[in-house]
């Protein structure tokens, strides 16, 4: 399927050649659309290909040649896109990095990479490379495109706009013809980005993807889900994450739909209802938040607006179930549903900017059944997808009309997937990525006879629906031989709108507990709807009041969790889990070994017979300052042994 254009070989097709294709068949289209000053601005395929072209001169003024890499830092922006197609254009390597990376890390990704050239956003990402510039000697150039508060006087600090000039002088010496033989030089199987995993475990490693692997990606997901030319796609999630390359780059430029930029992160909500995306893709922590949000909304509402919803989102759940279980719907129910959308649920949809879905993707880790439930029930045709860095975003998808809760779907066009003897997910797809960047030990251990081994404990049901279990390494196994996944228990858990990330233990231990984190918004304004004076988020966390509205939280979900499954202790932690501070990937997932390890004390506490546990910890603000705080934790019991707050 190829929309919006003539075929390519797959000997020759690239993420470049595809521009090319767009500028030539949709030319005066809009392609990409950012919202500056607040005011949209648009880019035509015409504007976007001459951009690259441009960028890509400059680069050759620069130096930078076939095989060369230029790492991309900063938040979504048309230039970002601009950078890496002109790199990838000259035969070079794009490496998105995080835009809120430390300094350290910079340096990891940057010498690993091997990077000559880094395009960064801003002042603040000028300043990280600055403060590092004696440990990266192979980065000769800085370039940024957001000027403000820039008077560096540095040979080595270039705009985008200079490259460009640059670029201009560059073309008028050389042949006219430079950039399009550059382009007509590259072959699919050429590297078109390097995208680090998550590093849960250990330093995140180099996935190398070809533009074969990305475009074959990017064409059968719209061949099960199309998109047309025209179609608008908000683009707000980090550049770096494979999931936004796959949308914004693949699926894109083989689609020729229109990539929204938002002003501002903070902006995103305001943006995403002016937009009104026809698709969405995000991880479950923004679905997580949208749902906390209603429910706040909701509790916060008059009596009659709580009534309204109530009765609204009955008759939509009993809707969604009968969908999501082939069961007739029956005319009633249908008018009933029919009433309450337009009474109620459209206005939520057009509240959170979903008003004009056709459909939305949650990937990235696993989305608690609940949550999908609940946006079925109020009229968005939420999907899972489960896919990893190294098959380029994606390899399964609940097909629409197909959706299970308890699973993530089935193959797309081209994958394959089974189980192995011990239980692990295994994926063969023309999308499996090249190896990993200077670690071949690694590269034949995650692939073998073309099968990549995910490293993912899952099973088939009998309609080839995937259900994905959790980490091989990560299901708690209990003393008694019990097995659950942590996954399962946390998700249920963070459906409150009140706990805002959690980690369930238990391991060789005779039941489950948890560690976890309040909502700060979410509680705080219940503790000031019930008059609960607090200073700061350890404070409010250690709040008697508020560890008894957590308690009565845990103990309705534990409801509906197996007997043994159920979390009979927890303590709110006194401080947000941080991917500054390493408990968290950069996609947010738990980096659960070192959690581990960084918490035992707790966690042992958790075990132990005492009611609170002493703690001497430290936390990082933004600006860089840390504070050391003691403090004690209260052990909250949830088990029907107790009913008392310890």
């Amino acid at each position: 399927m190829n929309k919006g254009g003539a075929e390519h070989s797959m000997t020759e097709v690239t993420l470049p050649k595809l521009l090319k294709q767009k500028a030539e068949t949709m030319g005066e289209a809009v392609a990409l659309r950012e919202k500056e000053f607040g005011i949209w601005q648009e880019f035509t395929w015409s504007d976007y290909y001459q951009n690259v072209k441009a960028f890509s001169y400059g680069l050759l003024h620069l130096g930078f040649k076939r095989g060369d890499r230029l790492a991309l830092i900063g938040d979504n922006r048309p230039e970002w896109l601009f950078g890496a197609l002109a790199a990838q254009s000259l035969g070079g390597i794009s490496v998105g990095i995080y835009q809120d990376s430390l300094p350290k890390e910079l340096v990891y990704f940057l010498n690993h990479s091997e990077v000559n050239i880094v395009i960064a956003e801003d002042q603040e990402q000028v300043d990280k490379l600055l403060e590092i510039k004696a440990e990266i000697p192979e980065v000769e150039y800085i370039i940024y495109y957001d000027p403000k508060g820039l008077v560096y006087q540095n040979e080595r600090l270039l705009s985008v706009q200079d490259v460009q000039s640059l670029g201009e002088q560059y073309r008028q010496r050389a042949d006219a013809l430079v950039y399009e033989e550059e382009v007509a030089k590259g072959r699919s199987d050429d590297i078109a980005i390097f995208c680090y995993t998550s590093g849960t475990t250990a330093n995140p490693k180099a996935a190398m993807l070809s533009h074969h692997n990305l475009i074959n990606m990017g064409e059968s997901l719209m061949q099960l889900d199309p998109m047309e030319p025209g179609d608008e796609f908000l683009s707000f999630l980090p550049l770096a994450w494979i999931g936004e390359q796959m949308m914004s780059l693949s699926s894109a430029l083989h689609i020729g739909f229109t990539v929204n930029f938002p002003e501002e992160t903070t902006t995103v909500q305001e943006n995403l209802r002016e937009i009104g995306p026809h698709a969405m893709f995000s991880p479950p922590r923004i679905w997580e938040d949208m749902v906390s949000k209603v429910q706040v909304r909701i509790q916060d509402a008059g009596w009659l607006k709580r009534k309204l919803y109530d009765l609204a989102i009955r008759t939509g759940y009993k809707r969604a179930d009968a969908l999501i279980n082939k069961k007739p719907v029956g005319l009633g129910l249908n008018l009933s549903y029919l009433f309450w959308d337009w009474l109620v649920f459209s206005a939520i949809r057009d509240h959170l900017g979903l008003l004009r879905l056709k459909r939305a993707y949650t990937g990235g880790a696993a989305l608690g059944p609940d949550v999908t439930r609940f946006f079925h029930a109020i009229g968005v045709n939420l999907k899972q997808i489960y896919g990893q860095t190294e098959v380029a975003g994606i390899a399964i998808v609940h097909q629409d009309g197909d959706i299970k809760y308890e699973t993530v779907g089935v193959p797309i066009p081209g994958t394959e997937i089974k189980i192995s003897e011990k239980g692990e997910i295994l994926i063969k797809s023309p999308s499996v990525f090249k190896g990993y960047y200077k670690n071949e030990q690694s590269t034949r251990e995650t692939v073998t006879d073309g099968w990549l081994h995910t490293g993912d404990a899952g099973e088939l049901d009998d309609d080839g629906h995937l259900i994905v279990i959790d980490r091989l390494k990560d299901v708690i196994r209990l003393e008694n031989g019990d097995m659950y996944s942590p996954q399962f228990i946390e998700n249920k858990l963070k459906f409150s709108p009140y706990i805002k990330e959690a980690m369930a233990v238990g391991t060789d231990r005779s039941f489950v507990a948890a560690i976890l984190n309040i909502d700060m918004e979410n509680v705080g304004q219940w503790a000031e709807n019930n008059q609960i004076a607090y200073t700061t988020y350890t404070d409010l966390s250690q709040k008697p009041e508020v560890l008894e509205l957590i308690c009565t939280e845990v103990k309705r979900i534990n409801q509906d969790l197996p007997q043994t499954a159920r979390v009979e202790r927890f303590v709110l932690l006194y401080k947000e889990l941080d991917a500054d501070d390493e408990e968290l990937t950069r996609t947010r997932k738990i980096r659960r070994q070192f959690v581990t390890d960084k918490y035992r004390d707790v966690i042992e506490g958790l075990y132990s017979e005492q009611a609170a546990i002493d703690v001497k910890g430290t936390i990082r603000y933004q600006d860089g300052k840390e504070v050391t705080i003691e403090t004690q934790l209260r052990i909250v019991q949830t088990s029907q042994r107790d009913e008392e707050v310890a």
